[in-house]
This record gives C-alpha cells, structure tokens and sequence, in this order.
C-alpha cells in the first residue's frame, strides 16, 4: 500500500510516498536510539571517524581525538565496496572486531557498513548501528535483512537514486518490523565533475517534510574534498540536518582509502566549534 500525496502543493510533483515512511503515518518524528545515542531529537548528532578500519593504532587514536572534540558516534568501514577490485577492501571481520575493542576503550558506540546478506548476523552481533551504503541502496535482499535484525539502520541514499527511490528502499527496512532507521544524503552523481559528487542538500528539508525519519548528511563522500568539508556541514545543520557523518583519518596523508576528503583531528576540532555556533542559531544544539 503506498499513499499519493502529488496533491499536495508542498510535495515534490510526481513523488510517492511510501505509507511507513510517510509523516502522514505518524505524527511525531522518530528519534532513533543507537546505544544512548539519539538521533533525530534536538541536539545534532556527529558521527566521525576513518573511511576505512586499517589499523589499532589508527582507529583508536582516531576515536579518543574525535570523541574529545564532541563526536558522539565511531564510523569505520571493516567491509569497503571498492570501484576498482585492487584497491583496498578492508580488513573484514578483524577490522570488526577492532571497531569492538575500540568501543570498549573509548565508550563510543560505532556504525558500520555490512555489504553481503551472509554477514549481517554476525555485523550485527558486533555493530550498534548498521550501515547501508549507496551502492547497495538498491540490494533489496540486504534491505530486507537488516530490517529483520532490529538493530539501528543508516541507509545512505545511491549515487543516481530519486528521492523516491531513496524512500522506497527505506520502506524494504520498515516492512521488516524496524523502524529504526536513518536517512543519509551523501551526494548523487550528475554532470559536474569539480567535486565528487553533487552535495543534494535540498533533499534534507524534503526527506523532513515528507518522512518521519530522521536525515544526516554526508558531506565527506558528498564533495570528494576536505577542504570543502566544513562549509556544507555548516551548510547542512543550518538546513536542517539531523546529524552529520564526517570522514576524520589521525593522518589523513597515510590513508589507504579516501585520504583526500577526510579531516584530520585539529581541522575536526575547529569545525566542531563552529558547528555549535550554528546550531545555536537554529535553536539546536551539537550532542
């Protein structure tokens, strides 16, 4: 069952929503809990850490400098889909475990990506929030595996995906029983090729007014560039941004996968500063 709302002059001609997704459902938004941690309430959540686990010593020292700067949830790939088949794929079900290990020292709560319906039991096991990233935006059968575990959901919308498309695939999740997920916008692909993807950030105001999930922005995987970084996560609290998922490598020169747009801790120090100015003047505030 899905409900039409092209009727409504708010809603984006030509777009469906689905009837679990839909604000219409229910009234209030849903905060989603990923081990204490609430996303989609007043305060901004900011999830940072490494594109991709590669060591201890980087992903520890990573955390401790993150979660001194105010991050309150760990990212970190052990499972890394790859364009090229020879670039670096990550280390698996070590690079898992040391996510574990790393909460454990740290009290930081993680997300990671689990990319094969085989692994999502045992991701699952080990992980507080699951991610699903944009290439798998479309794999229906992972969709429908992660909503049968109950465990928290941030699913990244695809590189070509319409709004949409990007909100049916959430109803795969919902349909399942769980209603915990998050929408992420981390940039589609369209002609422009100065940045790595083109940053959508009008589908933050969009996803909230048609959705009662919660929505974070990439703006790492959405620019392709660090430098550009801080301007459009200061750009996406100020539209409205739940939450924002920042890539942050403890030497970014040394990373074996997305060095180029990742911060390294003190340009993360600085940018958090800022961001709680921002969120203060949209009477928000940084978790």
């Amino acid at each position: 069952m899905e409900v039409n709302l092209n009727n409504d002059p708010a809603i984006i001609e030509g777009c469906t929503v689905p009837v679990r997704v839909n604000r219409k459902t229910r009234s209030n938004p849903t905060v989603v809990n990923v081990n204490s941690v609430r996303i989609g309430s007043v305060p901004v959540a900011i999830i940072a850490g490494p594109c991709a686990v590669e060591s201890y010593e980087q992903l520890i020292e990573t955390a401790r400098k993150v979660k001194k700067a105010g991050a309150v949830l760990l990212r970190g790939g052990a499972f890394k889909p790859r364009s090229s088949p020879y670039n670096f794929q990550g280390l698996g079900v070590e690079g898992i475990k040391m996510l574990a290990d790393v909460r454990k020292a740290t009290g930081l709560p993680f997300v990671t990506e689990v990319m094969d319906t085989r692994m999502v039991e045992f991701v699952a096991e080990h992980a507080d929030m699951l991610q699903v990233g944009s290439r798998n935006m479309h794999n229906y059968p992972l969709l429908k595996e992660v909503g049968k575990t109950k465990k928290p959901v941030l699913l990244k919308r695809g590189m070509m995906a319409t709004i949409e498309e990007f909100l049916l695939s959430a109803e795969y999740i919902l349909n399942q029983g769980n209603e915990q997920v998050v929408l992420c916008e981390r940039g589609i692909r369209t002609f422009e090729t100065t940045t790595r993807n083109t940053l959508d950030l009008s589908a933050v105001p969009v996803l909230k007014h048609l959705t009662h999930l919660p929505v974070i922005v990439d703006p790492s995987h959405g620019t392709g560039h660090s430098w550009m970084v801080p301007a459009m996560a200061k750009a996406s609290v100020a539209a409205g941004a739940d939450g924002l998922i920042m890539e942050v490598h403890y030497k970014p020169e040394e990373a074996l996968c997305d060095g180029f747009q990742s911060l390294n801790p003190d340009e993360f120090t600085g940018l958090m500063s800022d961001l709680k100015k921002i969120a203060r003047a949209i009477d928000r505030d940084i978790l």
